[in-house]
């Protein structure tokens, strides 16, 4: 798959840099179909994270009457209609929740899984445009340690952000419209939080780093983030575009740090 560059070209406007950001996932889908040896490094942690997770929602989907009937107790004396209604929204709030938060951690538990390989995967795509500037060596387990509980983190907040987007789902049209618009944002904000991890902590920075430097230019790593979250939804879309998210989250990193995301040659991109 080859992307133009131009998709991911700086752009004035909002809309504009939201698809600038799902440029860039574009543009990591391109390097890893173009890259038979980062395939094969990504995918086995994803399929391992994928059947798990499949059989988890699978779980809520056969239990979700039972957890929307536990409830809604109020219903149960309502008329016939009106309590299948109030328990189908039920419902689908459980399962809304559970896709935003399961997307989230997939994400979390697959990095951790897979963290050597993705750790590989990043540094190619920064070896391509250039090298990692002011790169810091850390420990194997230090890092990995400092992955597990900045992704732990991130998965508490994204816990206390879908509490209040449950209790929205019960409200009737809202919840089936603008709340799946709103888990869309939060979970594609939280999700490129997650997949920059490895190119920042390479240049010794945190998650309060990451975060700043993001939100700097949230647009762009909303785009970034809502895309592969629409992704990860399609059934084995997460196995499949979870190391060219990683790709595409470390090219994000580059830009948002105003580094060169062409190769060496072509101008560099300034933000």
């Amino acid at each position: 798959m080859n992307v133009p560059s131009s998709i991911t070209a700086p752009v004035t406007g909002a809309v504009g840099r939201f698809f600038s950001g799902v440029g860039l996932l574009l543009r990591g889908i391109g390097l890893y179909v173009r890259s038979p040896g980062l395939m094969l490094l990504g995918i086995v942690p994803a399929l391992i994270s994928g059947t798990l997770f499949v059989a988890a929602f699978a779980t809520l989907v056969y239990v979700v009457d039972d957890l929307a009937a536990l409830v809604t107790p109020f219903a149960d004396d309502w008329s016939r209609t009106a309590r299948s209604l109030v328990r189908v929204v039920a419902g689908l709030a459980f399962l809304g929740v559970g896709g935003l938060l399961g997307v989230l951690t997939f994400t979390a538990v697959t990095l951790a899984i897979g963290d050597p390989f993705y750790e590989k995967i990043s540094e190619r795509v920064e070896e391509r445009y250039g090298g990692t500037p002011g790169a810091v060596e850390a420990p194997f387990w230090a890092s990995l340690r400092r992955s597990i509980v900045d992704s732990l983190r991130l998965v508490a907040i994204s816990v206390l952000v879908g509490i209040p987007l449950f209790a929205a789902g019960f409200i009737p049209v809202v919840g089936q419209t603008v709340v799946p618009v709103i888990g869309a944002a939060v979970g594609g904000w939280f999700l490129a939080l997650e997949l920059a991890g490895a190119p920042f902590y390479r240049r010794g920075m945190r998650l309060p780093d990451r975060r700043a430097l993001l939100k700097a230019d949230r647009p762009t790593t909303l785009g970034f983030g809502v895309a592969v979250f629409v992704c990860f939804l399609i059934p084995l879309g997460a196995v499949l575009v979870m190391p060219a998210a990683v790709a595409g989250a470390t090219l994000l990193t580059r830009r948002a740090m105003g580094q060169s995301i062409e190769p060496p040659g072509r101008p560099v991109e300034k933000r």
